[in-house]
């Protein structure tokens, strides 16, 4: 029996640290654990895509996917599609943030806001037709809405045409990660008899909103209904 070989794909478990990713402030927040990345980027859709386009900085808000077994981000970006043309080994640089609440201290240089956040580096590559656009397409569709690319109609030749995507590397990012309440208790202010703590902020989907041209007996699909947490049907 052959002895048995490590496994190739096995992930790594922290992100290498570079210049760019090094926490510099506030090291406390920071994370180096691959599992944060992830879970950071599983949770959202949007992202902001910082570019340079015709000389121009840009930061442009687009729509993302992960394929976490090959480490790779989708970004749709039609948009920043001209500043790889133009500059094809430069770096961009992609953030996804989610606020989870304010934190309101007993002074005002105390304040702060709980929040996750990453920023992917990398030099994307432009993919603008091919199973590879397809399989990117499929990636971001999942990621939003799970279960959609296989209830909706696939694209055509015209509109795969019209289409381009960015594929990233997530071999580079930092994360940061901000929680819990104000710190300021123990210190002078505390004495101040003023309120403070923290103010949630969540983001869910709410119940599925039918087009009015829809056709009546055309249900809400299982995996539709699944996002705001309702019933096939309704």
């Amino acid at each position: 029996m052959d002895a048995e070989r490590p496994d190739q794909h096995i992930q790594p478990t922290h992100l290498a640290v570079t210049e760019r990713t090094r926490h510099r402030r506030l090291r406390d927040q920071g994370s180096t654990r691959v599992a944060d990345l992830d879970a950071i980027l599983r949770a959202g859709f949007v992202c902001h895509l910082g570019v340079v386009v015709d000389g121009t900085p840009m930061v442009v808000p687009t729509v993302y996917g992960v394929d976490f077994e090959s480490r790779t981000l989708f970004v749709h970006g039609s948009v920043a599609s001209r500043s790889i043309v133009q500059a094809p080994d430069a770096t961009v640089c992609v953030s996804v943030t989610h606020i989870d609440g304010l934190v309101l201290a007993r002074s005002v240089f105390e304040h702060g806001v709980n929040y996750r956040s990453a920023m992917v580096y990398a030099v994307p590559r432009l993919i603008t037709g091919g199973d590879e656009l397809l399989h990117g397409l499929r990636v971001v569709t999942e990621h939003c809405t799970p279960g959609q690319w296989d209830y909706a109609r696939r694209p055509n030749s015209r509109e795969l045409a019209a289409t381009s995507l960015l594929a990233l590397s997530l071999e580079e990012a930092s994360v940061k990660v901000a929680a819990g309440p104000p710190d300021d208790a123990d210190g002078p202010d505390g004495e101040l008899g003023l309120w403070a703590g923290v103010v949630p902020l969540r983001s869910r989907f709410g119940a599925p909103e039918a087009d009015p041209a829809l056709p009546v007996g055309i249900a809400v699909p299982a995996h539709v209904a699944a996002l705001g947490g309702g019933s096939p049907g309704n």
